[in-house]
């Protein structure tokens, strides 16, 4: 993944090795490209030297004067200096200058002044695009004194300067970009295993801590990859550990409030029996007020709507603490911890509406089922209390005489042909503002104006059971735009 899989990989050690690598590279090119001159330059001291020693040969090819004083002198070209001129055709030119400057014999371009002393002279000249190396010396000759000029278009050095690019630019330029790919290949294909490393990493679950494979790994990254499992291990057992806190705390505290309730539960019952004795034809209800009562002829005197107060923040409190052990238990397990089963949708569904039949008929509630044949892959004990919570809220926040519906089949995702199984409650109840259904689903939030007791905790445990299914929970409005609407699409 060239995409950010590696760009912080790319922007670190490659690009450090590459540096490493290709500099020296670029250093030996120009150092090449120095000694290339170099020998030029060698060579054109070579040739300088052979241009001196063909000057007295070229001398001694004057065989006689000319016939006049303007007459050219009569030569005979001596065999070194013939084959100089042959093998350099185009390339090579004399000529016999007088002291004046014109020429007597040979190519006219080499016109000049003459040299002011007898020393020989060096110099460079373009020539009908051609760079000549030309050296002029001032001679005694049979035809008197004489200026003598021999030029060499094949100076070695003129012409790589003339030719730096495609003799030796091109090539170190070529042989440069050609080390670049290499280089870069290799460092990437070097660089692969720890580039996976890291995208193995990426691709983890939070809640994957399971350790990497150290043996699929080169020697150097080795010690890298032992001390991440190390990591891992000590992040897992603390985690494992802060989980096993919250579970065992939530358990131990459902005991004592079991306990208490029984207790609160008897002292509502003698209070009733006591009421019922007293008031015989008063019929008793939780909230209608009264006033103290001896309970069972001993000295303690109770109020019957504080006993039930009592016995209501006990049955709260006891909710609450299973709420607590359901969302550590949804917390602390997932698809990476547990495998999924397969879950048979239509029989949650109906085991669901059994469950919570008494509680609908309390407050004449038609309580429906509408299920078709479908299964789906997940945690059957997660989704189960999914949906507990999802048909509890909708009983507890339907007023008296409503409708609540159980729904599970197949829906087709939206723009492609793919079906995935769903589940869904739905009331017709007194619905939730849209501004507020996102928040419905943190942690202890209750929406404002709620009537009726609750902790906050029913919608959140679910959200957090959806996302174990590596989806989300969906809060829509119920059909014809009354009540609320909780589904949940199952991914295959």
């Amino acid at each position: 993944m060239n995409t950010p899989a590696h760009v912080g990989m790319a922007s670190g050690l490659q690009r450090r090795l590459l540096l490493l690598l290709l500099v020296p590279l670029f250093l030996l090119a120009a150092l090449n490209t120095w000694f290339d001159f170099r020998s030029a330059d060698s060579a054109a001291l070579q040739q300088d030297r052979q241009l001196l020693s063909m000057v007295p040969l070229l001398a001694g090819s004057v065989v006689a004067r000319g016939a006049t004083d303007t007459d050219p002198p009569v030569m005979l070209m001596a065999p070194p200096v013939e084959d100089f001129l042959n093998e350099r055709k185009g390339l090579s030119a004399f000529a016999l200058v007088a002291r004046e400057g014109s020429v007597l014999v040979g190519d006219i371009w080499l016109s000049g002044m003459p040299p002011a002393t007898g020393e020989p002279e060096f110099s460079s000249q373009e020539f009908d695009g051609v760079t000549y190396r030309i050296v002029s010396q001032r001679m005694r000759t049979v035809a008197g004194d004489l200026v003598l000029r021999l030029a060499d278009g094949s100076d070695p050095r003129q012409q790589w300067l003339r030719l730096l690019w495609v003799k030796v630019g091109l090539p170190n330029l070529v042989l440069v970009v050609a080390a670049f790919f290499a280089v870069n290949w290799a460092v990437r294909r070097a660089l692969r295993p720890l580039i996976e490393l890291k995208e193995a990493v990426e691709r983890r679950s939070p809640r994957d801590l399971s350790a990497l494979d150290a043996l699929g790994s080169p020697d150097e990254v080795r010690p890298l990859v032992e001390s991440l499992n190390r990591l891992f291990d000590l992040v897992n057992a603390q985690a494992e550990s802060q989980r096993r806190f919250v579970a065992d705390a939530a358990h131990q505290l459902r005991t004592p409030l079991a306990g208490l309730q029984a207790q609160v539960e008897a002292w509502a019952q003698a209070v009733t029996a006591t009421v019922a004795q007293a008031h015989p034809d008063h019929i008793y209800t939780e909230n209608s007020p009264l006033a103290p009562v001896d309970i069972a002829k001993t000295a303690i005197t109770l109020e019957a709507n504080q006993v039930f107060k009592l016995r209501q923040a006990v049955r709260r409190t006891s909710q609450l603490a299973n709420q607590l052990l359901a969302l550590s238990r949804a917390d602390a397990r997932s698809a990476n911890t547990q495998p999924m089963q397969r879950v048979d949708l239509r029989q949650l569904c109906e085991m669901l509406l059994e469950t919570h039949l008494d509680a609908a008929s309390a407050k004449e509630i038609d309580l429906g089922l509408e299920a078709a044949d479908v299964h789906a892959t997940g945690h059957e004990w997660l989704l189960r209390e999914l949906m507990g919570n999802l048909v509890d809220n909708a009983i507890r926040y339907t007023p008296k005489g409503g409708t609540v519906t159980l729904r599970c089949g197949w829906t087709q995702v939206p723009g492609s042909d793919v079906e995935l199984p769903f589940i869904e409650v739905e009331d017709n109840g007194p619905g939730v503002p849209v501004d507020e259904r996102t928040r419905m689903l943190e942690r202890f939030y209750r929406v404002a104006g709620t009537v009726g007791e609750g902790s906050g905790l029913g919608l959140a445990i679910a959200d957090e059971i959806a996302r174990v299914h590596h989806s989300h929970l969906q809060v829509l409005e119920g059909h014809g735009g009354r009540g609320l609407r909780m589904r949940l699409d199952i991914p295959v």
